[in-house]
């Protein structure tokens, strides 16, 4: 595959594969430097790609793996920025629950390994199908079900521990716990 090809197919995908790098990395700035990264190496390997049918899951393998290499990187490219978004808000919205909500979801994601992290997006918050996931990962569908339910499970385990027992509203099929999320009120700093 030649370079021109590679930006007509990158074209069409732009757009999602950014939003996914903002997702997984859970800052802008630090999903676009993911993106940029993942960009190059493809860049680097576009002759590797002897299908031009699976540039998507090359694509998305590629950023996997380069945010994986940045997650298990020195401490300093881990800390989290204070961008503009986190400090500007509209005038008179109240943002108390959409950043609870984002509490919530950043502790459930933040006990997830990289490459569960990544599947749990895809699936969850993108909309890829089980087979788009299998075809990705180079796995059976079974497997990719089953790291799914064990991601979830992960999840849930998270942050039932910040839940208060009298709040709980939802029962959980596999340990007989309940968990439920609380009113923003009651959601930890």
């Amino acid at each position: 595959m030649d370079r021109d090809l590679f930006w007509t197919y990158l074209e069409t995908e732009h757009p999602r594969a950014e939003a996914f790098c903002r997702k997984l990395a859970k800052s802008r700035d630090e999903g676009d430097d993911v993106y940029q990264d993942a960009l190059l190496m493809a860049m680097r390997r576009v002759r590797t790609l002897r299908d031009p049918a699976a540039f998507r899951p090359w694509l998305y393998r590629i950023i996997v793996n380069t945010y994986r290499n940045r997650v298990v990187g020195p401490w300093w490219r881990r800390r989290a920025p204070l961008t503009r978004e986190l400090c500007e808000t509209q005038a008179g919205a109240d943002p108390s629950e959409a950043y609870a909500a984002r509490r919530w979801l950043d502790r459930a994601l933040d006990v997830l390994k990289p490459e569960e992290r990544a599947l749990v997006t895809l699936f969850e918050l993108e909309g890829w199908s089980i087979a788009e996931l299998a075809e990705l990962q180079n796995r059976p569908q079974g497997t990719i079900k089953a790291r799914l339910v064990r991601a979830r499970k992960k999840m849930r385990e998270a942050i039932a521990g910040y839940l208060p027992a009298e709040t709980s509203q939802q029962e959980s099929k596999e340990s007989g716990a309940t968990y439920a999320l609380p009113q923003s009120e009651q959601s930890p700093e």
